[in-house]
């Protein structure tokens, strides 16, 4: 699986790339903030909410420290979609939250 780190995301967005980010830390880790414009389905979530992700799309996957999100990215790769985990997660990201 690819992957990014968060810092790296963080430019992308910056510059504005259109990215699409799916966070899937618990919503208790989400209440503290969460990548702006990322969209959040827990991890136990995921096969509940694929319908609402579309193949021909690149999805950027983040929890914490990027364990979860790994685990998620490969979920999806597994099912045909194109996913890059953010090896870092939360814990490295320094932008903006919402």
């Amino acid at each position: 699986m690819k992957e990014i780190t968060a810092k790296d995301l963080e430019k992308k967005l910056q510059v504005g790339e259109k990215v699409n980010i799916i966070d899937v830390r618990e919503i208790d880790e989400v209440a503290i903030g969460k990548i702006p414009g990322a969209k959040h389905i827990p991890l136990g979530e995921l096969s509940n909410h694929i319908n609402e992700l579309d193949k021909n799309e690149h999805y950027y996957m983040v929890c914490k420290k990027g364990i979860r999100s790994g685990s998620a990215g490969e979920q999806l790769e597994q099912m045909g979609y194109n996913a890059t985990n953010v090896v870092d997660g939360m814990v490295g990201w320094k932008g903006d939250v919402e």
